[in-house]
């Protein structure tokens, strides 16, 4: 990871696409906006964008590529989705069956990309208002699981929303709110705190994504939403292909975080 410190976003982008590093981007580039990927056939694109337009909590979308385009432009400049994320997961008819550095054989001109915004980009605004994020100390990736609290379905696509999430000192969840409500293009605020059993979470040392963090006595659980969730409902409706990222191995943008909600903005008006 020290070969990793103290270069730029495109720099990072191109190491990836070089094959020279395919490790998760948990750290790498503090303070950029990372982001989620899913692919799939233009058949299902309008579907998925209703999808995302009714739960924007788990599926907050960034930025998006035209039927058969490889590249994205809002979140960096001439970006290959298809190259420039460390790992993905390739799907077939819901079943993953290929995990790879580099999806450029399954690219065609029938396909449309979607970068969906990533709890990771508010987690620098939760340290800056005191509240730390103690996975990082242990370098573990952080916990998500899936919860049986169902997404609004449209289209093809309905299920299961996945959340993150993170230790938070018990004095300290009513500012963890108010901090990430401020964030909606990365999920917003908590969906949830305390029991996990509650949504739906039977073992809590054993979540879906990431890995197992534990919660001190003096702490409570905090769950958002997480940009895993286009994963599990593109498995839930069997599309004949799509294409993920690898939990944790994200697409690392231009964009700092804390200009990413002015930044969507303008880009709307």
């Amino acid at each position: 990871m020290g070969r990793l410190n103290d270069i730029t976003p495109a720099e990072l982008r191109q190491l990836i696409r070089d094959g020279k590093v395919t490790e998760s981007t948990v750290g790498l580039c503090p303070g950029y906006v990372q982001a989620n990927l899913i692919i799939m056939p233009q058949k299902y694109a309008e579907d998925f964008k209703e999808f995302a337009r009714k739960n924007p909590g788990p599926c907050p979308i960034l930025d998006y590529t035209k039927p058969g385009d490889r590249y994205v432009n809002r979140l960096a400049d001439h970006a290959d989705i298809y190259t420039d994320i460390p790992k993905y997961n390739i799907f077939r008819d819901g079943v993953m069956v290929e995990e790879c550095t580099d999806a450029t054989p399954y690219w065609s001109e029938d396909m449309v990309g979607f970068l969906i915004g990533c709890s990771y980009s508010f987690e620098q605004a939760l340290v800056e208002n005191g509240i730390p994020i103690t996975y990082w100390e242990t370098g573990n990736r952080n916990s998500c699981y899936v919860t049986n609290i169902m997404c609004e379905s449209a289209g093809v696509f309905s299920g299961p929303m996945v959340v993150s999430m993170r230790a938070v000192k018990k004095d300290m969840v009513e500012k963890a709110y108010e901090v990430t409500r401020r964030f909606p293009h990365v999920h917003g605020g908590p969906v949830h705190h305390g029991n996990p059993e509650a949504i739906g979470i039977r073992d809590f040392n054993k979540p879906e994504y990431g890995d197992p963090n534990p919660v001190a006595d003096d702490e409570v659980p905090v769950f958002w939403g997480c940009g895993i969730t286009p994963q599990v409902i593109v498995q839930k409706a069997k599309l004949p292909i799509a294409i993920s990222h690898k939990a944790c191995h994200m697409f690392v943008s231009d964009i700092l975080n804390n200009e990413i909600e002015e930044r969507l903005f303008q880009d709307k008006h």
